[in-house]
């Protein structure tokens, strides 16, 4: 059996947790992770038939009961991560009967999974009834988007034509639009319901003033997803009360070329198709 801290997953975790620290998104024991993670692969690094312990789960995860998460811990320090992934980071495996989770490695010093776990699982279940290959949840503060919801109308299809508007990218990266929560308690099972409701259409759900979670079929295109979302976001706060006002902008037609071009389906609602053969 090999040193779980030679896992490929514990050090692309460290280094994607990492990133968000240096990019301002998670401020002392701000924001989350969760990746789906093959029994194949934990077995060759855990004896996954040893539980540290049991823990009951308030909402049924039937659904995914047996799936192995690499999970961050509550409270825990993004900025820490790297030094300390036995501390800061967990494995835990769902039941059979969906009802607990088994802890098999991690969080050597104590404390729990993510407080928001609920959020996390209950977005797994439905992202995997939408795509087989999904394998991550990131939340995070991401800076920009939080700010651009205390100016911004937090009609959807609003918000998200404002984005794709900023960067040519984002209709490309993101045609399925995002999704919004209003301001909700933290560490809610009303959260987790509420997130994994919009994921049914978006891998992007965005919490109101408090920030952003992003789906993926890896760390990379979860960060990456978010990464353009901010970004969209940071330009619109950047020039939204530009005294001299806009003088061009991306079109709806423009937008209709890339949907041509790229090949891709915009989320329903936002752009008349009919009036662009």
């Amino acid at each position: 059996m090999y040193s779980i801290y030679q896992a490929p997953f514990i050090k692309d975790m460290s280094q994607m947790t990492q990133n968000l620290w240096l990019k301002g998104w998670a401020e002392s024991n701000g924001g989350n992770i969760s990746q789906l993670l093959e029994e194949k692969e934990v077995s060759c690094y855990l004896d996954i038939n040893k539980y540290l312990r049991t823990t009951p789960l308030n909402f049924d995860a039937s659904e995914i009961a047996g799936k192995y998460f690499l999970v961050s811990g509550s409270g825990k320090h993004f900025r820490k991560v790297m030094a300390e992934p036995s501390d800061t980071l967990c494995i835990i495996k769902i039941s059979d009967d969906g009802s607990s989770y088994h802890l098999l490695w991690g969080l050597e010093n104590g404390g729990n999974p993510t407080s928001e776990l609920a959020s996390h699982l209950k977005c797994h279940i439905v992202r995997l009834q939408q795509d087989p290959a999904h394998r991550v949840i990131l939340h995070t503060h991401a800076t920009a988007v939080i700010a651009m919801t205390f100016i911004h109308d937090l009609d959807e299809a609003q918000f998200t034509k404002s984005l794709w508007k900023m960067i040519t990218e984002c209709l490309i990266v993101f045609p399925d639009g995002v999704s919004i929560v209003p301001w909700m308690v933290a560490g809610t099972n009303e959260l987790g319901e509420a997130s994994a409701e919009k994921m049914k259409d978006s891998r992007i759900v965005v919490w109101a003033h408090h920030g952003i979670m992003g789906a993926g079929t890896s760390l990379d295109d979860a960060f990456g997803l978010v990464e353009v979302v901010d970004k969209a976001a940071r330009i619109y706060m950047q020039m939204a009360h530009f005294p001299g006002g806009i003088k061009q902008a991306i079109t709806d037609e423009q937008l209709i070329e890339l949907v041509k071009g790229f090949g891709v389906i915009p989320k329903k609602g936002i752009l008349d198709l009919t009036l662009f053969p």
